[in-house]
This record gives C-alpha cells, sequence and structure tokens, in this order.
C-alpha cells in the first residue's frame, strides 16, 4: 500500500519530519510518501498562503494518480484543497484536522486544540462545526509560535504547547488536538507530562487511511465529488489542464 503525505507547505525539513512521524505507525506493508509541492508558500498561516498553497496540493494528487497512490494524507491543520483532492483521487483523501477531531472525539465527551497562531484559530472553529464536532470541541488555544519555529529551541515550543494544552484541560477537555502538523514529535512527550491523551492529526491521518485502504473504501464519485470536467485552463493554470485529464 502507498499512502502519499503531502505537506503542503515546501518547507522541506518539515516535510521530513512529519514524513517520519507517519512512518512510525504505518504498518510494515504500507509505505509513506512524505512529499513536498513544486510551489507554494514556506508555511500557512493565513487565509492567503492556504489558498495558495492548493495548487501544489491538487499537482501532488495528479502526480499521485499517475504513479498508483493508494491514498492521500493533506498535512495542514486547515485542510486546504480538501475537497478538490477528493474530486481527483480514486482512493481516500484524508485531512489532519478532519481525522484528529475524530479521533479525539473518540477518547472523551469532549476535546480542546491547541494551534500556533491565534489568526488561525478560527479557522481550527469552522472545520470543528463543518466536521460536526462544534459542540464537542470545547477551546482552541494558541500557543503563539509561528510554524518554523516549533523546531527552534529559543521559542521553548514545548514549554508553551504543554501550557496551552495545560489551559485546555483546564477548560474542561477530556483529550487535546495538536492544531498543525509542525507539533507531531511533540504528541507522546506532551501527553505524559500533562496526564490526558494528546493527538496528532498526522499519525491519525495516516492510520485512518490506511485502514479505509484495506477496507476497500473510498470517497463517493456519483455526485459532488466526481472528477471535475476537463476544462481550458489559462495563465498560470494552464498545465494543470492536462495534469488534471491525466488523472
Amino acid at each position: 500500500m502507498r499512502i502519499r503525505l503531502i505537506n503542503p507547505n515546501t518547507t522541506q525539513s518539515m516535510t521530513d519530519a512529519i514524513g517520519r512521524c507517519a512512518s512510525d505507525v504505518a504498518g510494515p506493508l504500507t509505505l509513506v510518501e512524505a512529499v513536498s509541492p513544486s510551489m507554494g508558500p514556506a508555511s500557512i498561516e493565513s487565509h492567503y498562503e492556504e489558498a495558495l498553497a492548493v495548487p501544489g496540493i491538487l499537482e501532488q494528487v495528479a502526480l499521485g494518480e499517475s504513479e498508483g497512490v493508494d491514498a492521500y494524507v493533506v498535512a495542514c491543520f486547515g485542510d486546504p484543497g480538501l475537497d478538490a483532492a477528493r474530486e481527483l483521487a480514486h482512493g481516500p483523501v484524508l485531512g489532519i484536522a478532519e481525522a484528529g477531531m475524530h479521533a479525539a472525539a473518540m477518547l472523551g465527551r469532549t476535546f480542546g486544540i491547541v494551534t500556533t497562531l491565534e489568526r488561525t484559530t478560527g479557522r481550527a472553529r469552522e472545520l470543528a462545526h463543518r466536521y460536526g464536532f462544534g459542540d464537542v470541541c470545547v477551546a482552541i488555544r494558541a500557543c503563539e509560535i509561528p510554524v518554523l519555529a516549533l523546531d527552534d529551541p529559543r521559542s521553548d515550543a514545548y514549554g508553551r504547547v504543554v501550557a496551552e494544552c495545560r489551559a485546555v484541560l483546564d477548560a474542561g477537555a477530556d483529550a487535546v488536538l495538536l492544531g498543525c502538523a509542525g507539533m507531531a514529535d511533540l504528541c507522546h512527550r506532551v501527553s505524559d507530562e500533562i496526564g490526558a491523551p494528546v493527538v496528532d492529526g498526522v499519525s491519525s491521518a495516516t492510520v485512518f487511511a490506511e485502514s479505509l485502504v484495506r477496507l476497500r473504501l473510498a470517497t463517493g464519485k456519483r455526485g459532488e465529488y466526481a472528477p471535475p470536467p476537463v476544462k481550458a485552463m489559462t495563465g498560470l493554470m494552464a498545465g494543470f489542464e492536462r495534469a488534471w485529464a491525466d488523472a
């Protein structure tokens, strides 16, 4: 089985790190391919950057379809381009926010989210409502550390994430969901520190995608997620016309 883990930003060190986290939980017969798009922002911390990341995500899905990939994980907590990717792919496509929320909701009556910047909390709240967890998600907190500073020891990312996770528990959460792919490698340490379940969306989405493939389940193609119509595209999008036709 081949799962393509798409880091929607173009920072290779982050792609490598989340690839290791996904590979650690995948089965022995599953190959996790962690990839970065050939275009897009270095990190995603705004609606503008999220929108600009989508073509690169779809590029990787189209390539994966031509290479026989079985399932995809979109490894950004905003779940950018998820609907569009599901139109292109024959196999399952999971976002780490959706998968992480489902996992966290199975671990208690309530959960909370700890993300990077305050400006991203609105998107997290929007997704919680979209996925049916609006009443279950009791708190969303930001540690105010940019994505690319999470692995900088000068930022004290670990300490600040732990502090916000404790605040989420104080707000009544039974479990905590880490709201950034760049936090994936902190998951188990933080859980041990705070004495509560801490969910990483990258690992959750990888295992869920793997399970759906084993169950021989994929996105329904009868309606909204049917393949998009092939049509002419111009300007910067000109190269995408053929990619979609091939997919």
